[in-house]
């Protein structure tokens, strides 16, 4: 099988994309989540994250069919959603700056912002998520797309985020699909940082989208629940900044809507795997 292919990263989160139009892609299971697998694999294969599928798709520009590094079908993925956009902007199978794709959670909304080559500056809508959940002192579940449980701390810096999330995402709490663990951390300047364990990767990823969009959400409901106005905030993140903007649920009952994730996504090459 000849698979021309293109690699993508959204702030050192990358991702191995296919255009599968005439869905000849490998159509079994076991085939397709042997060869994602391979094919993720670092120094043995090309390498990435995940591997994203983009396919027609009648009631929307596109299709987006994400799979995690492990090769099985993932849920949503906000920095795979911002490349893919410019993937389909760049190759032409997308002309207009604004589109609308569905993925694993419905339809989403993206704006090619800017570009310069393979330099893409892409904002994506997330759906409407309801206000995190309080599990514990300073640990918050949110649905952004993709189950996050947010843990706040003084210095994430010197944590271990491999060992600790991969123990919290397979804990008896969150099976039997897991979970994906963000811990967050608010400098004395307010600033949010953020680094995330993603199942599927089941590793620390330098960036994650819906990570990136639950912490946010999370640290407005720690610092000033309750209030409806338009909210923007900077998150930082090992592979790079993004900014998110949402406005807040008025009360637990309420949705949190209007969320956008604005960040770069960056074409790295395209080749052809064969047989």
């Amino acid at each position: 099988m000849n698979l021309p292919f293109f690699k993508f990263h959204g702030t050192g989160n990358d991702f191995i994309i296919v255009c599968n139009r005439d869905e000849t892609f490998i159509q079994s299971v076991k085939q397709r989540q042997a060869l994602i697998s391979a094919l993720c694999k670092r120094h043995v294969g090309i390498g990435a994250d995940g591997l994203i599928l983009l396919e027609e798709d009648q009631s929307s520009d596109f299709r987006m069919i994400y799979y995690n590094a492990d090769g099985q079908e993932g849920s949503f993925c906000g920095n795979g959603g911002r490349c893919v956009a410019a993937y389909a902007h760049m190759s032409g199978f997308v002309r207009k700056k604004n589109m609308v794709f569905r993925a694993f959670d419905g339809k989403h909304t993206a704006e090619i912002v800017s570009y310069s080559g393979g330099d893409y500056m892409v904002s994506l809508g997330l759906n409407d998520t309801a206000a995190p959940r309080q599990i514990s002192n300073e640990r918050y579940f949110v649905d952004t797309g993709s189950p996050h449980l947010v843990l706040f701390d003084d210095d994430i810096s010197a944590m271990d985020v491999e060992k600790k999330g991969r123990e919290i995402r397979n804990s008896p709490e969150w099976t039997p699909g897991g979970i994906n663990v963000t811990f967050a951390q608010i400098d004395k300047k307010n600033k949010l940082r953020i680094r995330t364990y993603e199942r599927g990767v089941e590793n620390e990823t330098l960036s994650c989208g819906t990570g990136v969009v639950a912490a946010a959400l999370a640290a407005h409901t720690f610092q000033a629940p309750g209030t409806d106005e338009q909210v923007q905030r900077v998150v930082d993140t090992p592979g790079g900044r993004m900014k998110v903007s949402f406005t807040p649920a008025g009360s637990v009952q309420d949705l949190i809507t209007g969320i956008r994730l604005s960040g770069p996504a960056t074409f790295v090459f395209r080749g052809e795997m064969n047989d």
